[in-house]
């Protein structure tokens, strides 16, 4: 626990880090906010994670993502974006 813990708050730090440098190479002020909108809900993500955990909420994500439901509707949407790829001409 304590592992994930530390790898946790490296991650977070790390993150953190690499933002920093993305906002000061940023030269356009007017994207400042919407890069910051973005990364704020990247960072709520990342700090729920441990709070997930605790929940169980991931592990029930994980059985979801192997549900015959989740892979149909996988399917169905990788067979709509071909055919919208064969329509528009954009297939190689």
């Amino acid at each position: 626990m304590l592992t994930y813990l530390y790898e946790w708050i490296e991650n977070i730090a790390f993150y953190m880090v690499i933002i920093t440098v993305a906002m000061q190479m940023i030269p356009n002020d007017s994207y400042k906010k919407y890069i910051r909108f973005f990364t704020g809900l990247i960072l709520i993500i990342m700090l729920a994670g441990p709070i997930m955990k605790i929940f169980g909420v991931e592990q029930e994500l994980q059985e979801f993502y192997k549900s015959a439901e989740y892979q149909q509707k996988v399917k169905e949407i990788e067979r709509a974006t071909k055919y919208l790829e064969e329509f528009s001409g954009e297939t190689e």
